[in-house]
């Protein structure tokens, strides 16, 4: 898109609309940014674009903010249709998002994940394994790293994985990845989409543009996802983790390669394409099925891409997970400690849970969001062999679940460390996973996570321990959570 010389609204103040400015500035457009709220928390926005020299208003759009624009870009939260800027496309303006904009600056292979759940995990995977290849590659899109960000690095990185949301998605025209993947489809942003049917169909424009040298990657064991194979014109890999023809899971033996012409499934503790066992389920040391059905659609990513499966699976192997979900800590004395922080919200409690076969002591709570704990009675009942509680909602989990476990309230995130590994026995996982926000105790959900780490790490004094906070830079930021 040329923009040389012309004015260029932003809608939206926040670090995607920083990194879009910048871009816009190298093409020599004129960017204007726009935003309806106010408030230190967008101060350092505020900061940087005074750096810049770009002009912009807070506290509401002005009429001014849309004139002349001959292009308006609304940053991934805004909504394409909000009377402004549907004023501005009807005067002749064009509206892009900041995703499509930025695609047309990309000089890397792109790799692009969407779904309901699961794409940082799968999206964090990719960009290991593609590391562990020895290609030079970038993570970017729907986290902290911005694609228009990562479309102005030099050199160019080879592979470009992208974080693809359903707002992205919304003004997408042009995009084009060379592989996407759509992981899954479940109920989400429906009182922007409409129905769960609206946004599968929003999901479904990341294969809209791909042609017959493209990949599709689907998951075969969603119906949503399963019928977006028809919208790529590229070759269709599907993945399951069951068999594909009559839904049995594939760990009881049988094939579960039945309804799959082609792509990776999961038989027993084997990963196969077609009749070859190409992996093993113990391959990876992210838990459930769920991370399965993650690790299933990144290896399908590189064997379809053509990587170096050796070295793809040597990366998948030292792949620990993502920091706060569901990540592996440490292993101390037979127990696995599990930092879950992210985990805000009962929903995010039941999949922990269903990760694990194994007994769990579990540390939850925290500021609680007013639903009914009691809708996982039986879940708990069946996995969790001792529950420490923290925070606001302790005497609530108390009292939701202290018939069917033994509970005990703990006093601050170290005391629950030392009282879950007081009692776990070898065997057993020590599970962080609150169900909570954790704004009554702490900064935000990595900053739990972080003390959690914290209180693990001081465990290991004369133990048998193998640790896995192996970063210096996460000691640091350990340490610096308990000063």
């Amino acid at each position: 898109m040329d923009v040389a010389g012309k004015k260029v609204t932003v809608v939206g103040l926040g670090q995607t609309a920083v990194s879009v400015v910048r871009l816009l500035l190298r093409e020599g457009a004129r960017p204007f940014v726009t935003d309806s709220g106010n408030g230190p928390k967008l101060t350092p926005y505020c900061e940087a674009l005074d750096a810049l020299g770009v002009p912009y208003e807070t506290g509401g759009h002005s009429e001014a903010a849309f004139e002349d624009a001959a292009v308006v870009i609304p940053s991934p939260g805004v909504s394409p249709t909000l009377a402004p800027i549907e004023a501005a496309r009807a005067r002749g303006s064009v509206v892009v998002g900041e995703m499509e904009f930025a695609f047309g600056y990309c000089r890397s292979r792109l790799i692009a994940v969407t779904g309901t759940n699961g794409k940082t995990t799968t999206t964090e995977l990719l960009r290991a394994l593609v590391a562990a290849c020895g290609h030079s590659v970038v993570l970017a899109g729907n986290n902290a790293f911005p694609f228009s960000a990562a479309v102005m690095i030099e050199p160019a990185p080879e592979y470009i994985v992208l974080e693809v949301s359903s707002y992205q998605l919304e003004t997408a025209r042009t995009f084009r990845p060379w592989i996407a993947a759509v992981l899954n489809v479940t109920p989400d942003h429906l009182a922007r989409h409409g129905t769960v049917e609206g946004y599968a169909a929003i999901k479904a424009r990341i294969f809209a543009r791909q042609e017959s040298s493209d990949i599709a990657v689907v998951n075969f064991d969603d119906p949503y996802v399963r019928g977006m194979a028809a919208c790529s014109r590229g070759v269709v890999w599907p993945f399951s983790v069951k068999d594909g023809k009559d839904g049995k899971d594939g760990s009881d033996g049988s094939d579960g390669n039945d309804g799959i012409a082609s792509g990776l499934y999961v038989r027993g503790g084997e990963i196969c394409l077609g009749d070859a066992v190409v992996a093993r389920v113990g391959d990876t040391r992210l838990p459930g099925r769920h991370n399965l059905a993650n690790v299933l659609a990144a290896l399908s990513v590189m064997r379809a891409g053509g990587f170096d499966w050796d070295k793809t699976l040597e990366g998948l192997r030292g792949f620990r997970g993502v920091e706060h979900r569901i990540e592996l800590v440490a292993s101390l004395d037979g127990v696995d400690f599990f930092n879950d922080s992210k985990s805000t919200n009962i929903d995010s409690l039941k999949v922990a849970l269903e990760s694990f076969e194994r007994p769990v002591v579990l540390i939850a709570g925290g500021q609680g969001k007013g639903s009914d704990y009691g809708v996982i009675r039986e879940l708990v009942r069946q996995r969790v062999r001792k529950l420490i509680v923290i925070g606001e909602d302790a005497a609530k989990l108390d009292a939701a679940f202290g018939d069917v476990v033994g509970v005990e309230q703990a006093s601050d995130m170290d005391d629950a460390v030392r009282r879950a590994a007081g009692v776990a026995r070898a065997g057993d996982v020590v599970l962080l996973s609150p169900a909570c926000a954790s704004f009554d105790m702490f900064d935000n959900f990595e900053h739990r996570g972080r003390v959690f780490k914290a209180g693990v790490e001081g465990l290991k004094g004369g133990k048998d321990a193998e640790l896995v906070l192996g970063d210096p830079r996460m000691r640091k930021d350990s340490r610096s959570c308990h000063g």
